[in-house]
């Protein structure tokens, strides 16, 4: 028997992919590893979704709430934390289920990440100069010119990423796409890998994330956002990126009315979760997508006995 083994569950906000890791987890023995980039954060355990104590404490969860939100956290820094997490359900015979919706995260874990040299701090100071006074707009029609296959799949106001491309390109001369194409191997290689994406209906996820923000509200996701405001964090840090954080600062701020908040995080949702769906599609080869629902934990559940040898 191989003693290595891992579950992968990814899909588009809102679509039970916690609960599915949960009753798998639970049937198995499992130890669950947070895959999803705004849960590692401190802070917004409403807003961001994050299992509650009681969850929690149905079976070892991993990687919630590790980060300040004022740190930096790339998704290198993830890998180091989730490889050490795995290793350490294998150690203790148990198979480590990572369940979450940033696809980088898998795509590290599956194919590794190559080792891009440090970009020098004056170059980092130079971009960030020309992002403030020329704008994302520029510094991304930038980087179509120098790296058209990242600037693709880059959204075009996301300031971060883009700024990092450009970094890597400005400091090696070479592309980060061309810097990622020579990736080591993964971590998970060698291992018995059972890889699930969750699919839903498009009517039915509006329906759900329409659902599930109007309880986040009534739990307490708009003071959360009022705590995390008061801190006077940089809006470029990820966490204040986090759906549903500018919605209701405007709301906080008497700009938007309650209604007209959800409409707006409702929004927000649908086009990450669409993303989300495209980026599944095009990089997740080899992976079974399973429409979620009922049931569809028994299915994992049951191409896990196939999957993993005896």
């Amino acid at each position: 028997m191989n003693p290595k083994r891992a579950i992968l569950i990814a899909g588009p906000t809102a679509s039970g992919k916690s609960e599915v890791a949960l009753q798998v987890a639970k049937k198995i023995g499992g130890v669950i590893i947070n895959a999803d980039s705004m849960q590692v954060y401190e802070g917004l355990d409403i807003l961001t979704a994050k299992p509650g104590a009681g969850v929690r404490a149905m079976v070892p969860h991993h990687l919630y709430g590790v980060k300040k939100a004022d740190e930096a956290f790339s998704v290198a820094d993830w890998l180091v934390l989730a490889s050490a997490a795995a290793e350490c359900a294998w150690t203790a015979r148990k198979t480590p289920i990572f369940v979450g919706g940033t696809g980088l995260y898998f795509k590290a874990l599956l194919d590794g990440l190559v080792e891009i040299p440090k970009v020098p701090k004056e170059i980092r100071r130079h971009l960030r100069r020309k992002m403030e006074t020329e704008g994302v707009a520029a510094l991304y029609q930038t980087l179509k010119e120098k790296d058209p296959v990242t600037a693709d799949r880059l959204d075009a106001n996301d300031r971060q990423r883009i700024l990092r491309a450009l970094e890597v390109y400005e400091a090696t001369g070479k592309p980060l796409s061309a810097w990622q194409q020579a990736a080591q191997k993964g971590f998970l290689n060698g291992a018995e890998v059972l890889k699930i994406c969750l699919e839903v209906d498009r009517e039915d996820l509006e329906k759900k994330i329409r659902a599930r923000f109007q309880g986040m509200v009534s739990k307490g996701a708009p003071e959360e956002v009022k705590t995390l405001a008061a801190r006077n964090l940089s809006p470029d840090l990820p966490i204040m990126k986090a759906i549903g954080v500018r919605p209701l600062l405007r709301h906080l701020n008497e700009e938007i009315t309650l209604e007209e908040t959800i409409e707006l995080v409702v929004i927000e949702s649908r086009q990450y979760a669409k993303r989300q769906r495209t980026w599944f599609k095009g990089q997740f080869t080899g992976w079974t997508f399973l429409p979620a629902g009922v049931g569809v934990a028994r299915e994992i559940l049951s191409l896990a006995k196939k999957t993993f040898r005896d």
